[in-house]
Protein backbone atom coordinates (compact mmCIF):
# COMPACT_ATOMS: atom_id res chain seq x y z
CA UNK A 1 0.00 0.00 0.00
CA UNK A 2 1.35 3.33 -1.19
CA UNK A 3 0.94 5.77 1.88
CA UNK A 4 2.21 9.38 -0.42
CA UNK A 5 4.00 10.30 -3.36
CA UNK A 6 5.71 13.46 -3.14
CA UNK A 7 6.64 16.39 -5.58
CA UNK A 8 8.52 19.51 -6.18
CA UNK A 9 6.87 22.94 -7.11
CA UNK A 10 8.38 26.91 -6.23
CA UNK A 11 8.13 28.91 -3.35
CA UNK A 12 5.20 31.09 -3.48
CA UNK A 13 2.90 28.31 -5.94
CA UNK A 14 0.54 27.11 -3.22
CA UNK A 15 -2.40 28.82 -4.12
CA UNK A 16 -1.73 28.31 -8.09
CA UNK A 17 -1.07 24.36 -6.74
CA UNK A 18 -4.18 24.60 -4.42
CA UNK A 19 -7.30 26.16 -7.30
CA UNK A 20 -5.49 22.59 -9.67
CA UNK A 21 -5.32 20.12 -7.44
CA UNK A 22 -8.56 21.43 -4.80
CA UNK A 23 -10.25 23.26 -7.50
CA UNK A 24 -10.02 21.45 -10.52
CA UNK A 25 -9.60 17.44 -9.03
CA UNK A 26 -11.70 17.96 -6.15
CA UNK A 27 -8.52 16.65 -3.39
CA UNK A 28 -9.20 17.75 0.04
CA UNK A 29 -6.44 19.91 1.47
CA UNK A 30 -4.57 18.35 4.39
CA UNK A 31 -3.14 20.40 7.07
CA UNK A 32 1.06 20.17 7.78
CA UNK A 33 2.19 18.85 10.86
CA UNK A 34 3.40 22.06 12.48
CA UNK A 35 7.12 21.47 12.17
CA UNK A 36 6.88 20.96 8.20
CA UNK A 37 4.43 23.46 7.79
CA UNK A 38 7.01 26.48 7.69
CA UNK A 39 8.58 25.08 4.91
CA UNK A 40 5.94 25.96 2.38
CA UNK A 41 4.19 23.23 -0.21
CA UNK A 42 0.90 21.77 0.33
CA UNK A 43 -0.26 18.30 0.74
CA UNK A 44 -3.47 16.99 -0.40
CA UNK A 45 -5.54 13.54 0.45
CA UNK A 46 -6.14 11.67 -3.32
CA UNK A 47 -9.43 9.74 -2.71
CA UNK A 48 -8.54 6.01 -3.03
CA UNK A 49 -10.46 4.39 -5.96
CA UNK A 50 -11.34 0.40 -4.76
CA UNK A 51 -8.56 1.24 -1.81
CA UNK A 52 -7.83 3.59 0.42
CA UNK A 53 -6.61 6.79 0.22
CA UNK A 54 -3.10 8.52 -0.41
CA UNK A 55 -2.05 11.88 -0.08
CA UNK A 56 0.21 14.15 -2.58
CA UNK A 57 2.71 16.21 -0.67
CA UNK A 58 4.08 19.09 -2.64
CA UNK A 59 7.24 20.04 -1.31
CA UNK A 60 8.94 23.84 -2.03
CA UNK A 61 12.26 22.99 -3.73
CA UNK A 62 14.61 25.84 -3.79
CA UNK A 63 16.10 24.97 -7.42
CA UNK A 64 13.19 23.48 -8.61
CA UNK A 65 12.80 22.62 -12.09
CA UNK A 66 9.58 20.97 -13.40
CA UNK A 67 9.11 16.81 -13.62
CA UNK A 68 8.44 16.26 -17.15
CA UNK A 69 9.43 12.49 -17.50
CA UNK A 70 9.20 11.45 -13.67
CA UNK A 71 5.43 11.33 -12.55
CA UNK A 72 2.88 9.98 -10.37
CA UNK A 73 0.16 8.20 -11.55
CA UNK A 74 -3.78 7.78 -10.46
CA UNK A 75 -6.55 5.50 -10.71
CA UNK A 76 -9.75 7.88 -11.27
CA UNK A 77 -12.92 8.48 -13.26
CA UNK A 78 -10.82 9.37 -16.69
CA UNK A 79 -13.35 10.51 -18.30
CA UNK A 80 -14.42 12.63 -15.35
CA UNK A 81 -11.18 13.92 -14.32
CA UNK A 82 -9.98 14.60 -18.27
CA UNK A 83 -13.28 16.48 -18.65
CA UNK A 84 -12.68 18.57 -14.90
CA UNK A 85 -9.02 19.08 -16.78
CA UNK A 86 -9.76 20.41 -19.63
CA UNK A 87 -12.77 22.78 -18.45
CA UNK A 88 -9.54 24.38 -16.29
CA UNK A 89 -7.76 24.97 -19.07
CA UNK A 90 -4.97 22.30 -18.86
CA UNK A 91 -4.38 20.25 -21.65
CA UNK A 92 -5.41 16.60 -21.76
CA UNK A 93 -2.55 14.45 -23.64
CA UNK A 94 -3.97 10.88 -24.19
CA UNK A 95 -1.86 8.27 -24.11
CA UNK A 96 -1.85 5.09 -27.28
CA UNK A 97 -4.21 2.53 -25.87
CA UNK A 98 -1.74 -0.24 -27.77
CA UNK A 99 1.26 0.92 -24.54
CA UNK A 100 -0.75 -0.50 -22.06
CA UNK A 101 -3.35 -2.30 -23.15
CA UNK A 102 -6.98 -1.89 -21.43
CA UNK A 103 -5.93 1.12 -19.59
CA UNK A 104 -7.32 4.11 -20.80
CA UNK A 105 -5.23 7.33 -19.52
CA UNK A 106 -3.90 10.68 -20.06
CA UNK A 107 -1.14 13.07 -19.20
CA UNK A 108 -1.34 16.82 -18.07
CA UNK A 109 0.78 18.86 -15.69
CA UNK A 110 -0.14 20.76 -12.67
CA UNK A 111 0.44 24.38 -12.56
CA UNK A 112 4.10 24.34 -12.20
CA UNK A 113 4.65 21.59 -15.03
CA UNK A 114 5.08 18.44 -13.26
CA UNK A 115 3.72 15.46 -15.42
CA UNK A 116 0.79 13.83 -14.32
CA UNK A 117 -0.81 10.89 -15.17
CA UNK A 118 -4.41 9.87 -14.63
CA UNK A 119 -5.35 6.03 -15.49
CA UNK A 120 -9.14 4.10 -15.47
CA UNK A 121 -9.42 1.61 -12.87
Amino acid sequence: MLHHVQIAAPAGSEDRLRAFYTGVLGWAELSKPPLLAPRGGCWFRVPGRGGPDAELHVGVEEDFRPARKAHPAFVVDVDATAAAVERAGHPVRWADPAEIPGRRRFHTDDPCGNRLEFLEG
